[in-house]
């Protein structure tokens, strides 16, 4: 896979304590994949449901290969969790669906805290990297498609 690559990080500063190592996990993965430093750029946001929102700007820079969206919802006491959980996962599967770019669910939705420290580098690993991983993936797979004959991805 070509290393040259440009990724855009979207990450939510509500619930920094989980987020913060989200978004930890997710920049080492990419740099011991090869990403540059200078190649990743992070944009953080208020809360969950304005990641599609600056997802959607940095789409409209052409500039990424892929855009990573990483936050943390953690279900309360109302149906709040539900309608933000909803909003957000709807939109960046369309971002993603309609530009054609990769663009990962790094989102957790969890019942608890400590669903969420477990997913965030606990005893269930951390969905930032996971979400880098898929996003390198999603990269080589979307340029090989557009390769002449992509009949064999």
């Amino acid at each position: 896979m070509e290393k040259k690559i440009k990724i855009g990080v979207v990450v939510s500063k509500f619930n920094s304590f989980v987020t913060e190592k989200l978004l930890e996990g997710c920049f080492q993965t990419l740099i011991k994949n090869g990403v540059e430093n200078k190649s990743i750029d992070t944009i953080k946001v208020p809360g969950a449901f304005e990641i599609p929102t600056a997802a959607k700007n940095l789409l409209e820079l052409k500039k990424y290969n892929a855009i990573i969206c990483i936050g943390c919802v953690i279900r309360g006491e109302t149906s709040h969790y539900d309608h933000i959980c909803n909003a957000v996962s709807d939109q960046i599967a369309y971002l993603g669906a309609s530009s054609g770019m990769p663009v990962i669910f790094g989102v957790l939705t969890c019942e608890n805290v400590d669903q969420a420290m477990d997913r965030s580098g606990g005893k269930k690993g951390n969905k930032g990297s996971e979400a880098a991983l898929a996003a390198l993936e999603m990269i080589d797979l979307v340029s090989k498609i557009k390769q002449p004959n992509p009949c064999t991805v």
